[in-house]
C-alpha cells in the first residue's frame, strides 16, 4: 500500500491523532496473531511500506519505527478529520476485546470441561478473564467489533461474546490449533468451531445412532464380564465413546469418497471395536474366550486382543473396507505398520491425495508420549516416500498410564498429545461423557485431514472403570480416582437420560434398545447392521498361499533380453551431467552391457530390478542412502550436476513397465522397517526392500524383526515378502560397522519362517532378488549384503551366469583340485571366502576345499550333500567365520553342518574368539585376528 493511499484510508476512517494509541495496540495484536484483528486492519499491516529504504519490511522491523510511522500519518489526519474523532477509551478497549478473543483461541482449552470425573486440578488462566484485559462489568452491554470471530455477525455485546467464547473453547471440547503456522488451516478450524459454538446439530436419527453405539459398547463389556468373569479383555468401559467416534469417522470418510480404512490399536477396547465397529461375530469371540480355537497345526496363534480383522462397512457414500491390523504387545509399533499398509493401498489405487484410504491409529495416553516410535512416525508423515495424506490419531486417555495416575510420573508435558505439535497437527481434546461433542470432533477431524492432507489428533479424555486388566485392583494405587469412578454413571446412562430429558426418546425406547442388543449377543450373530460381504481389497494373495521353498524359480532369461535391459540401465541422456565418479561408473556399465567387462555388484543388482519392472511388478526400495547406495555402488538415482534434477534409468525401461520408487528415508530404523513391513503385507506381487545404512543399525528395529517379520506368519497367518539388505563384513571398521548380527536372525529361524542369505557374487544377488518375486513363496528375505565385495576383483560375474544360471544355495569348490588329495573341507559364507581363496592360491594349497553356503536358512541340505559328494573320504571339516565364536552362524547352524558331513567326521571352528563386542576397534588388531582365522582354516 503506497503512503498516499494509507493516508487517505486513515483520513476516511475514524482514526486520527487522538487514537494513535489504538493503532499501536491494534498493531501489537497483529504481531501476536494476525487473525485476531479485522481483515481490513490485516490488509493495512500486511502492506506496510519499507522503512528508510531498508530491505526489512515493517512487520519485522523495530516496533518504535512502526509506531512513529503511524503517529505521523495519524497526526496529519488529525488536522483534516478532527470532526470525525471517536472515543479513545472505546477504541482502546476494542483492541482489548480482540485480545480476549485471541486468548480464548490460544488458551481456552485450558478452561474446557474435559475430565468426566472432575478430578483435574487446573490453574485458572487469567488471560481468559475480561478483567485481565481491562474490561469491566460496565463494558458487558457495549457492542464491540468481533474481528474474525465467526459467530453472531461483525459486532456483539461483550457479554454475548464472552458467553460464545466460553461455549466454543471452554465447553466439552478443548481445541489446540494456534500453534499451526498456516493461516488458512487456523482460519478453517475457526470457521468450523466458532459459528456453531463448538456444537453439532443432530437429528433424532443421528442421536439415536450415537446412543445405539454407546449401548453396544457398554452392552458387550457387561456381557463378557458376566459370561467370562475374571478373563482378560482390557475393557473399554469409561471410554465407551470410542465406538461412536469410530463409527462417525467411518461414516464421514465414506461420504467423502474413502474406500478403505486401516486401523491400528493396542489392547484397550480392541475386542469392542472388533465386534461393534468391524462386525466380528460375537459367537467367534465367545469361542476364543472359551479356548475353542486352539489349533496346533495352524501356527502358534495369538491372544484374542492381538488379533486383526477385516470387513466391509456400508455408508451413504458407498461401502468402506475396514482393516484392523494385527499387533503385538509392543503397543505403538503398529503405527508405522498401518501407515505403510495405507501407502501400499494408495499406490495400488493410484491415489496421491490420500483420500481413498484413511489410516486411524489409536493410542494410550502414556504410550503416545512414552514410546519414541510415535515421534518417528510423526516425523515421516509429510516426507515424500512415506506420506499418506494425513492420519487420524485417537488417544484413549483414561488418565492412568498402567498403574500410575500421576502425570508427573508418565510425562513432562501438560497434555499427552503435545508431541503432535512437532508436525503442527491440530489437537482436539474432548470429554468422552459428551458423545455429541465426540461426534462433532470426529467429523471435523475427517474433514480437516481430507482438506489439508495432514495428521489430526483427537484426545478422548475418559477413565478406566476397571484395572489394567479385569483381575487387577486399581484402588490399591488410585484410591481417590476409583472412589469417584464407582459413583460415576456410565456414558450410556448419562446420554440416555439427556435424550429422555430433551424428549428425543422415551424411557421405554431406551430400555428396548438395550434389550435388543443383549438379545443379538445371545444369538451370537453380527451386531453391526452396516457390515456387508467383504470383497478383495488388499491385493490378491491367492497365488502365494501355500507356496513353499521348493517351488521352482525359472532363472533362465534370453541373452537378447538381458542385453537390451543392460543397455537401458546404462543409458543416461546427454544433457544430464553426472558427477565425475558416477560418470566413470556408468562408462564401465556400458562396457558391461556390451559384454566387454565382467559385471560388478551394482550392475547385476540393477539388472535384476530392470527385469522385475519390465514384468510389470512394483519395486519399492528405502533406506538412508538407497538412491546411490551407502557404499557408492548403486547409483540408481542420478543427480544432474547443473540443475540438481534427477534421472532414474529404471523408470525408463519400457512404456508399460511396473512402477519403481527408490527413497532416501528418514534417519530412523524402527519406523521405516515397520512401514516397509506394512507395505509388503499389502503389496504381495512386487519387491519391497529396506536397506540398512550398516547392518548393525538393524539393532534399532529389533522389535519389528522379532514381533512382525520372524513371527507374523506363525502368530497371525500374515505372509510378507519383505527383503532386508544388511551390509555385513569385517573390514576393520569397529564394533558398530561390521556385523549385521547374523546370529540373531538365525536364532529366530524356525518353521521355515524366513530366508537368511549371504550372496557372494553379482550373479547370486541378481538371481536372489529375482527369485524373491518370481517364485510364489512370500516370506521375509534377510540378506547379509557386502561392503568390500561391491568392488572386489574376484566378486564379478558374466552375463551368461545371469542369463543361464540360477541362485545357488551352496557353491562347491571352483578350482580344479584333485578331490582325492583333499583332506580338509572348509565351510564358509560371505567375504571370508575370497580371503581364504586368495590365501590358498597364494600358498599353492591343494588339499583344502572351500564350500560356500549362500543360504544359511532354510538350510539347503540336498545342495550341501551334492557339493560334498567328492569328499566322502574326508574326516576333517571346518566352519570358518569372521564373527566371534558366540556370534555369526556357528552356534545356530553347526547342527546343519554336522548333518551333512560323512559319518564319523569331525567339525571344528575357525574364527575369532568369543567376544562381548561384535568386532574390535583397532585396525592392527583386526588384521592380526583376520590373518589368524584364515591361517587356522587353511592349516597354516
Amino acid at each position: 500500500m503506497h503512503q498516499g493511499v494509507m493516508k487517505a484510508w486513515l483520513e476516511s476512517s475514524h482514526l486520527n491523532g487522538a487514537n494513535s494509541t489504538y493503532v499501536e495496540q491494534m498493531y501489537e495484536a497483529y504481531q501476536e496473531d494476525p487473525q485476531s484483528i479485522p481483515e481490513d486492519w490485516q490488509t493495512v499491516f500486511d502492506n506496510l511500506p519499507y522503512v528508510n529504504g531498508s530491505s526489512v519490511e515493517v512487520p519485522e522491523a523495530v516496533h518504535s519505527k512502526v509506531r512513529d510511522y503511524f503517529r505521523s500519518l495519524a497526526l496529519e489526519g488529525h488536522h483534516k478529520s478532527s470532526a470525525r474523532m471517536s472515543d479513545p477509551d472505546v477504541d482502546a478497549k476494542q483492541v482489548k476485546v480482540l485480545q480476549l478473543i485471541n486468548a480464548y483461541r490460544f488458551r481456552g482449552h485450558q478452561s474446557a470441561n474435559l475430565d468426566p470425573l472432575g478430578l483435574w486440578d487446573r490453574e485458572k488462566v487469567s488471560e481468559l478473564d475480561p478483567s485481565f484485559h481491562g474490561l469491566g462489568s460496565d463494558d458487558m452491554q457495549r457492542e464491540f467489533n468481533t474481528g474474525s470471530f465467526a459467530h453472531g455477525g461483525d459486532t456483539l455485546k461483550l457479554i454475548d461474546l464472552v458467553n460464545a467464547l466460553k461455549s466454543t473453547y471452554g465447553g466439552s471440547i478443548g481445541a489446540e490449533y494456534m500453534h499451526i503456522t498456516d493461516t488458512d488451516e487456523k482460519r478453517w478450524i475457526q470457521q468450523r468451531l466458532e459459528p456453531s459454538l463448538g456444537r453439532g446439530q443432530y437429528s433424532t436419527e443421528d442421536k439415536k445412532r450415537v446412543l445405539e453405539s454407546l449401548n453396544a459398547a457398554e452392552g458387550l463389556e457387561k456381557y463378557l464380564g458376566a459370561k467370562f468373569p475374571g478373563a482378560k479383555r482390557f475393557s473399554l468401559e469409561g471410554g465407551d465413546a470410542l465406538v461412536p467416534m469410530m463409527r462417525e469417522i467411518i461414516y464421514r470418510a465414506g461420504d467423502a469418497g474413502t474406500k478403505e480404512v486401516v486401523i491400528g490399536m493396542a489392547h484397550r477396547g480392541r475386542l469392542n471395536v472388533l465386534v461393534n465397529v468391524l462386525g466380528k461375530n460375537p459367537s467367534e469371540l465367545f469361542d476364543e474366550f472359551a479356548g475353542k480355537h486352539s489349533d496346533h497345526n495352524n501356527g502358534s496363534g495369538d491372544v484374542k486382543y492381538h488379533q486383526g480383522f477385516s470387513s466391509d462397512f456400508e455408508t451413504p457414500g458407498g461401502n468402506v473396507h475396514l482393516v484392523l491390523a494385527f499387533n503385538p504387545s509392543h503397543l505403538e509399533i503398529v503405527n508405522p505398520v498401518v501407515i505403510g499398509s495405507v501407502r501400499a493401498r494408495l499406490d495400488r489405487r493410484g491415489c496421491d491425495t490420500g483420500l481413498q484410504v484413511l489410516p486411524i491409529t489409536i493410542h494410550g495416553d502414556s504410550a503416545i508420549t512414552g514410546q519414541g516410535i510415535v515421534q518417528e512416525t510423526f516425523n515421516m508423515s509429510q516426507t515424500r516416500g512415506f506420506k499418506v495424506g494425513g492420519s487420524i490419531r485417537i488417544v484413549v486417555n483414561n488418565q492412568v498410564g498402567f498403574t500410575t495416575s500421576n502425570r508427573e510420573d508418565v510425562r513432562s508435558t501438560e497434555y499427552c498429545t503435545d508431541i503432535a505439535k512437532m508436525v503442527q497437527a491440530p489437537i482436539f481434546h474432548v470429554n468422552a461423557d459428551d458423545p455429541e461433542a465426540v461426534a462433532f470432533i470426529s467429523q471435523l477431524a475427517v474433514d480437516y485431514r481430507n482438506e489439508f492432507k495432514r495428521d489430526v489428533v483427537i484426545d478422548l479424555v475418559c477413565y478406566r472403570r476397571h484395572g489394567h486388566n479385569e483381575a487387577d485392583e486399581p484402588s490399591a494405587t488410585q484410591p481417590l480416582m476409583y472412589a469417584k469412578i464407582k459413583k460415576h454413571p456410565t456414558p450410556r446412562k448419562i446420554y440416555a437420560e439427556r435424550l429422555i430429558a430433551e424428549q428425543t426418546l422415551a424411557s421405554d425406547d431406551v430400555t428396548a434398545m438395550v434389550n435388543h442388543y443383549r438379545d443379538a449377543l445371545d444369538e451370537g450373530n453380527c451386531v453391526v447392521k452396516e457390515r456387508r460381504t467383504t470383497t478383495q481389497h488388499s491385493g490378491d494373495w491367492a497365488p502365494y498361499i501355500g507356496a513353499e521353498w521348493h517351488d521352482a524359480y525359472p532363472g533362465e532369461m534370453s541373452m537378447e533380453r538381458l542385453k537390451r535391459l543392460a543397455g537401458k540401465i546404462s543409458y543416461v541422456p546427454e544433457a544430464h551431467k553426472l558427477q565425475s565418479r558416477v560418470e566413470k561408473i556408468y562408462k564401465d556399465r556400458l562396457l558391461m552391457a556390451q559384454g566387454e567387462k565382467l559385471l560388478d555388484w551394482g550392475f547385476a543388482e540393477t539388472l535384476a530390478y530392470a527385469s522385475i519392472v519390465e514384468d510389470k511388478k512394483r519395486i519399492r526400495i528405502t533406506g538412508q542412502d538407497s538412491g546411490r547406495g551407502t557404499f557408492f555402488h548403486r547409483h540408481a538415482v542420478l543427480h544432474n550436476q547443473n540443475d540438481a534434477t534427477a534421472y532414474l534409468p529404471l523408470r525408463n525401461i519400457s512404456d508399460d513397465q511396473g512402477p519403481i520408487d527408490i527413497t532416501d528415508s528418514v534417519l530412523s530404523e524402527a519406523s521405516v522397517l515397520a512401514f516397509e513391513y506394512g507395505y509388503a503385507t499389502a503389496e504381495p506381487s512386487g519387491l519391497t526392500l529396506w536397506e540398512a545404512q550398516f547392518g548393525d543399525f538393524a539393532n534399532c528395529a529389533q522389535v519389528v524383526i522379532d514381533q512382525f517379520l520372524s513371527s507374523g506368519e506363525q502368530k497371525w497367518g500374515r505372509l510378507c515378502g519383505l527383503t532386508m539388505l544388511l551390509p555385513h563384513g569385517y573390514e576393520g571398521q569397529g564394533p558398530e560397522h561390521s556385523s549385521a548380527r547374523l546370529e540373531r536372525f538365525l536364532q529366530l529361524c524356525a518353521n521355515h519362517n524366513m530366508q537368511v542369505c549371504v550372496p557372494s557374487t553379482p550373479a547370486q544377488v541378481y538371481h536372489m532378488l529375482r527369485r524373491q518375486v518370481v517364485r510364489p513363496m512370500r516370506r521375509p528375505l534377510v540378506v547379509m549384503s557386502p561392503k568390500s565385495l561391491l568392488r572386489h576383483p574376484l566378486a564379478v560375474s558374466s552375463l551368461e551366469e545371469l542369463a543361464h544360471g540360477t541362485f545357488q544355495n551352496v557353491i562347491g569348490e571352483i578350482d580344479s583340485l584333485d578331490a582325492s588329495k583333499v583332506d580338509r573341507v572348509v565351510f564358509c559364507s560371505g567375504k571370508v571366502y575370497f580371503e581364504l581363496l586368495e590365501k590358498r592360491r597364494k600358498n599353492n594349497i591343494d588339499n583344502v576345499a572351500l564350500i560356500r553356503v549362500e543360504q544359511l536358512y532354510p538350510f539347503p541340505r540336498e545342495e550341501a550333500l551334492a557339493a560334498l559328494a567328492d569328499y566322502a573320504h574326508v574326516s576333517d571339516f571346518v566352519w570358518c567365520q569372521e564373527e566371534p565364536q558366540n556370534q555369526g552362524a556357528w552356534y545356530c547352524s553347526q547342527h546343519h553342518f554336522r548333518g551333512v558331513i560323512p559319518t564319523g567326521a569331525g567339525l571344528s571352528y575357525a574364527g575369532r574368539e568369543a567376544s562381548a563386542a561384535p568386532a574390535c576397534g583397532y585396525p592392527t588388531l583386526h588384521a592380526e585376528q583376520q590373518e589368524s582365522l584364515i591361517n587356522s582354516a587353511l592349516k597354516l
